[in-house]
């Protein structure tokens, strides 16, 4: 085993400057026989692992986005979850133009300007980007459109799927027993510290942008072991109440709350869905507010038995 680590060694030692597809995992030398370039166009999107990013600093463009690709110099990215796999053709908007030279990623965002990457290839669909100037690691894991697994990413980054709209308009509710959520019509999830709430009792069909908010409260997720398709939502109103819900998504404009004290489910419609960057590169000053605190940030959640929610 000793003299196999040597002779990979010597091996990245002569081709690392070349090739920058060479990488050793798990002590198994992997050789694509492609360059950087070759590599990062070869997979429609690198979803970007948020979670695992190592570093005291962000790159602002990173870490606002779910997404990113990279075809023929031209950058491209899905900062909203609303419509991925179909804007863009599902590659998002471009935000800016890159290039490659061995093992460096160079990339211009059309907003934040220019930044260099040292990049270096984890396992066959996975690297790590090292912008060296700002102290910050980004993992980025590749998939071809037609195999990444969009359930997923809503469930991963519900909090942020909650943000997209400016307002959650109830729509529907079903069985269950009379209680005081049921004058709740309105609920909006603000990037404030990313678990902030607002809750209206305005009429159904209220313009969202005249929609008086009456109460404030904070918010967590929770896993729920053994689903991948469900999280508990629990609503905490400063004046001391709790709601605690079974959270579900139906579509990327639509949501079902499952009230577990009272058994009742309501659904929620998506009511001004917030753009986080327009293909022109423009926004409504409204929206740029909106959008002002938002960036992805590492998010731990507890895991909870569903059994014992019943």
């Amino acid at each position: 085993m000793r003299m196999k680590r040597l002779k990979i060694l010597l091996l990245l030692l002569i081709t690392g400057s070349m090739l920058t597809s060479c990488v050793v995992v798990n002590d198994e030398y992997i050789d694509n026989g492609i360059s950087l370039n070759e590599l990062i166009s070869s997979y429609d999107l690198w979803y970007i692992d948020y979670h695992r990013t190592q570093g005291n600093d962000d790159i602002p463009f990173v870490s606002k986005a779910f997404t990113m690709s990279f075809l023929n110099g031209r950058m491209y990215a899905n900062n909203n979850i609303v419509d991925i796999g179909r804007t863009g053709n599902g590659l998002g908007v471009q935000v800016g133009r890159y290039d490659t030279f061995n093992s460096i990623l160079e990339t211009n965002h059309s907003l934040d300007g220019r930044y260099d990457f040292e990049v270096v290839q984890i396992s066959q669909n996975e690297i790590r980007i090292d912008c060296v100037s700002r102290n910050v690691s980004y993992y980025l894991i590749g998939y071809q459109k037609n195999t990444f697994d969009y359930d997923k990413l809503f469930y991963d980054n519900i909090e942020y799927f909650l943000q997209e709209y400016v307002a959650w308009e109830r729509i529907r509710s079903e069985d269950g027993v009379p209680n005081a959520f049921d004058d709740e019509h309105y609920l909006q999830f603000t990037p404030e510290n990313n678990v902030t709430f607002y809750s209206s009792h305005d009429p159904f069909g209220t313009n969202i942008d005249n929609i008086l908010w009456d109460y404030v409260g904070g918010y967590e997720v929770a896993n729920v072991n053994g689903y991948d398709d469900l999280k508990v939502l629990t609503l905490n109103y400063d004046q001391g109440d709790t709601e605690t819900f079974e959270l579900s998504v139906i579509n990327d404009e639509t949501v079902a709350l499952y009230h577990i004290r009272s058994q009742t489910t309501y659904t929620f419609a998506g009511r001004g869905f917030i753009q986080y960057r327009k293909a022109d590169g423009k926004m409504k000053a409204k929206d740029i507010v909106r959008n002002s605190g938002r960036k992805r940030t590492k998010i731990t959640r507890k895991t909870v038995e569903r059994r014992v929610l019943k």
